[in-house]
C-alpha cells in the first residue's frame, strides 16, 4: 500500500498531478483545489490511497490525513466509487461533510456530480457516527462557533416551504443571534425556532 508520496510536481492537470519520486513519475488523482494550488517544480506531499482494479492501479491524493480517512469511509458506502468519493471531497470540506451527516442532511451530497438521491441518503446513513472532526477552540477556550452550513440549510428548508430567500435569511439571522449554541448547531432546532417566529409560510405573489 502506498500511503503517501513526496516529490516534485512535474505535471499538473485540472484533476491530477504527476509527482516525481526517485526518478519515477506517479500519476495522482486529486481535487481541483489541490491541483490549483500546485505549480510545476513544487515539492509536494500527498496522503494517498492506492485503488487496485483488474485493469489498473490508481492513486488518489489528499493534503491531509483527515481527508484521506473520509475518502476511505466514503468508499465503504454502497454505490460510491473512487471518483465519486473524490468528487465529494472536491465539493465539501471535511467539517461540512461531518455537519451534514450529523444533521442527517443529504442535500449537500445530492449537489455532488454523480451522486444521486439514493446514494446521498446512504452516505448520511452509513457515515453516521464515523466522522470525528478536530475543530479549533474559539478564543477564551470555548468551543468553536457552529458551522455556517447550519443556517444555510435552514434557509434552504424555509425557501422550500414557501418563504422568499430574503425573508428566510433575515429570519434565520435574527433567530440565530438569540439562540443557544446547541440550537445554532442543530438544523431541526434552528428551523423550529425560526418557524415559530415566522408563522405559517406564505408564497409571494408572482408578478406579470
Amino acid at each position: 500500500m502506498i500511503s503517501s508520496v513526496r516529490g516534485t510536481a512535474v505535471h499538473v492537470d485540472a484533476d491530477a498531478v504527476v509527482v516525481e519520486v526517485g526518478g519515477v513519475g506517479l500519476h495522482v488523482a486529486v481535487t481541483p483545489q489541490v491541483a490549483r494550488g500546485t505549480h510545476l517544480g513544487d515539492d509536494i506531499t500527498l496522503h494517498t490511497s492506492l485503488i487496485v482494479r483488474e485493469d489498473a492501479l490508481s492513486l488518489f491524493g489528499f493534503e491531509s490525513r483527515e481527508e484521506l480517512t473520509v475518502f476511505g469511509l466514503l468508499l465503504g458506502v454502497t454505490g460510491v466509487g473512487p471518483k465519486s468519493a473524490l468528487g465529494v471531497l472536491a465539493t465539501l470540506t471535511v467539517p461540512q461533510i461531518a455537519d451534514a451527516v450529523s444533521a442527517d442532511d443529504d442535500a449537500p451530497f445530492r449537489r455532488v456530480s454523480g451522486i444521486g438521491p439514493k446514494t446521498a441518503k446512504l452516505i448520511v446513513v452509513q457515515l453516521a457516527g464515523k466522522i470525528a472532526v478536530t475543530r479549533p477552540a474559539a478564543p477564551g477556550g470555548t468551543d468553536a462557533a457552529p458551522s455556517a452550513a447550519i443556517p444555510s440549510q435552514v434557509v434552504e428548508a424555509l425557501v422550500g416551504l414557501g418563504w422568499s430567500e430574503r425573508v428566510a435569511i433575515e429570519a434565520v439571522d435574527t433567530v440565530a443571534a438569540e439562540a443557544s449554541d446547541a440550537d445554532r448547531a442543530s438544523v431541526p432546532a434552528l428551523l423550529r425556532r425560526t418557524l415559530a417566529t415566522l408563522g405559517p409560510a406564505r408564497k409571494e405573489p408572482v408578478s406579470g
